[in-house]
């Protein structure tokens, strides 16, 4: 299968440190509309991935949206680029996962891309700027003009489940989420339902 990278961001350049995050929670504090979310992924293993700027939005019953805009400069160690299309990131209220919508604008034709994901965390790094953190967990649900709903990188999970070490509950959780997601989309069951449309809106305000 194509790679998230090549998947999400057409044309990158490059090719891809554990953390601690004290007082951070599940539920963000002190967020305001138009603050920096600065938006990092990292492993299972530690090791350091995404880094995703955006501004905050506001939140609905789903959670929390992120405009992240047109030639923002994103990077992961090896990799940078500038995005060539708007996107709004939701971090929803509970499950295992993040949701990225993009605009008819993608180069790739993308318009939702799930990454299958643990860990949850909001920190206050400084006044009106909020990090999010998640652990990436490989797989993800993608729905493209072309090709419609799949499942990706289920060959990298299989991996990353033997050399990461992957709990095993862990690991089945993860593929059930990814199953019901898939369905989810495939409906488009809200928050798939266009629920995107207003926070893009929004965004570019």
């Amino acid at each position: 299968m194509r790679g998230e990278a090549e998947l999400k961001y057409p044309g990158l350049l490059g090719e891809p440190a554990g953390e601690n995050h004290p007082g951070a929670t599940r539920v963000p504090e002190n967020l305001h509309p138009g603050q920096l979310v600065v938006a990092r992924n990292r492993k299972w293993n530690g090791k350091a991935h995404w880094v995703v700027p955006g501004r905050y939005l506001g939140e609905d019953r789903h959670g929390w949206w992120i405009f992240q805009g047109t030639n923002e400069f994103c990077s992961r160690p090896g990799a940078a680029f500038y995005t060539q299309s708007d996107a709004v990131l939701l971090v929803p209220r509970e499950g295992d996962w993040v949701a990225t919508f993009y605009d008819d604008a993608h180069p790739g034709g993308v318009r939702v891309y799930i990454d299958l994901a643990v860990a949850h965390e909001w920190s206050t790094i400084r006044p009106a700027v909020t990090e999010f953190h998640v652990i990436d967990m490989d797989l993800d649900v993608v729905r493209t003009a072309a090709r419609g709903v799949f499942i990706d990188d289920e060959d990298e999970f299989a991996e990353h489940r033997v050399a990461m070490d992957y709990p095993a509950a862990l690991a089945e959780s993860l593929e059930a989420s990814a199953d019901q997601l898939y369905q989810a989309v495939k409906a488009q069951n809200a928050p798939f339902d266009g629920t995107d449309v207003e926070w893009f809106t929004k965004g570019r305000s």
